[in-house]
């Protein structure tokens, strides 16, 4: 990296998505455990629960495990759409060969992990899975290096963060792609008419937000009814949000600033709440025995660092790219373990890729397993090496 110092917004960023990765931990705990006791039934009803909304003649009806995971997700992939946008244009994204070598790792840490799960499933119903094990969870894995401490370089929680942000462009583009179902072209030629209406007002230089958020609700809903996820319309809106010099009178900048906190610390803990409302009834670990969760382990612990460490020594061999700057290839290695926690990302195309709940509970037990053991192998190989005499400022 060219730059071992953290710029104030990375430093902000950094230090939101490491709180709000141990506030996920304590919500996922909390939830298994509730789902576990003897109120697991009203626990679980809670959240099962469908909740009605008319918006102009418009209806819908949604559990609130759906109106979270396709109404307040979208926002989550709004945020992670300012990100992307930020990171291209004054990040370490926007230098070639600052962004080369977490462009390579982000690209083998999706494709080997597919493909592991793949070989493992192939023909059978548990294929369509293959995408669980391809996502990197942001906040979980932020929150788990800051534990680390001066242990590893500056340059190394860079390094992770793009992979993890190029990493959820992957899953965007995947979810669109592979996990859209009953395709309404009416709908989605709406949608799409939207954003080309927020792209004209980007030109025109138009600097309300509102002007981009009202239309994108109405997108959200088109997007819904087409067939692709809604989420996707998030990050449509957010690439269509005026970035301009990318300080802090930038509407995409301001916007981004505003969302930390509730995705942070309202957003994914709900999420993850909802999602993990899973009971350790007896047998439970029989589920894991399964080629899919097999392939979902295997792919986020293994896959994951293989895929990003082959393709990090291949570009360094290479010359194309050099390691982080103060790092070493243990401080990689440790990095490349914790971009296996999965989570949010895995969680969330889990319930796209499946429709059995028993497949989709277990693959959520799998993907929760997968990312235990990225965790504490992870922190325990970085904690292994001395404090480093670097400073985050």
């Amino acid at each position: 990296m060219a730059s071992t110092k953290l710029s104030k917004v990375f430093t902000k960023f950094f230090e939101s998505e490491k709180a709000g990765g141990l506030i996920l931990l304590g919500a996922t705990i909390l939830s298994i455990s509730i789902a576990s006791s003897s109120w697991g039934s009203q626990w679980i009803s809670i959240w099962h629960h469908h909740l009605d909304a008319s918006f102009g003649g418009i209806k819908l009806d949604l559990s609130a495990e759906q109106w979270i995971n396709d109404g307040l997700m979208a926002i989550f992939f709004l945020m992670i759409g300012l990100e992307i946008e930020r990171e291209l244009y004054v990040g370490e994204l926007k230098e070639i060969k600052n962004a080369l070598l977490p462009i390579a790792a982000a690209i083998g840490g999706m494709l080997f992990p597919a493909l592991l799960h793949y070989m493992l499933n192939k023909g059978t119903i548990y294929q369509q899975g293959m995408g669980i094990p391809m996502a990197t969870d942001i906040a979980f894995a932020l929150g788990m290096l800051s534990l680390v401490g001066k242990r590893v370089a500056p340059s190394i929680k860079i390094f992770l963060t793009a992979l993890a942000i190029i990493d959820d462009l992957g899953a965007i583009l995947v979810i669109a792609f592979f996990y859209s179902h009953g395709l309404s072209l009416m709908y989605l030629g709406a949608a799409l008419g939207i954003a080309v209406i927020l792209i004209v007002l980007n030109k025109l230089r138009v600097m309300s937000l509102w002007a981009y958020l009202l239309p994108g609700i109405v997108m959200w809903y088109c997007m819904m009814q087409s067939g692709i996820h809604a989420t996707i319309s998030g990050v449509i809106v957010a690439f269509c949000i005026p970035f301009t010099s990318g300080d802090e009178n930038s509407p995409s900048y301001k916007l981004q600033h505003f969302l930390h906190n509730p995705v942070a610390f309202i957003i994914l803990p709900l999420f993850a709440m909802a999602n993990t409302c899973l009971p350790l009834v007896s047998g439970w670990y029989e589920g894991l025995t399964t080629s899919n969760s097999v392939g979902i382990i295997v792919g986020l612990f293994i896959g994951k660092q293989l895929g990003i460490l082959l393709l990090c020594w291949w570009l360094i061999r290479r010359g194309w790219a050099t390691l982080p700057e103060g790092s070493d290839w243990k401080q990689l290695w440790g990095a490349s373990i914790l971009a296996g926690i999965g989570f949010t990302m895995s969680i969330f195309i889990a319930n796209l890729a499946f429709s059995e709940k028993e497949i989709i509970d277990n693959s959520k037990f799998a993907i929760l397993v997968a990312s235990f053991i990225s965790c504490v192998i992870g922190l325990l190989l970085l904690r292994s090496g001395k404090a480093l005499p670097l400073t985050d400022n």
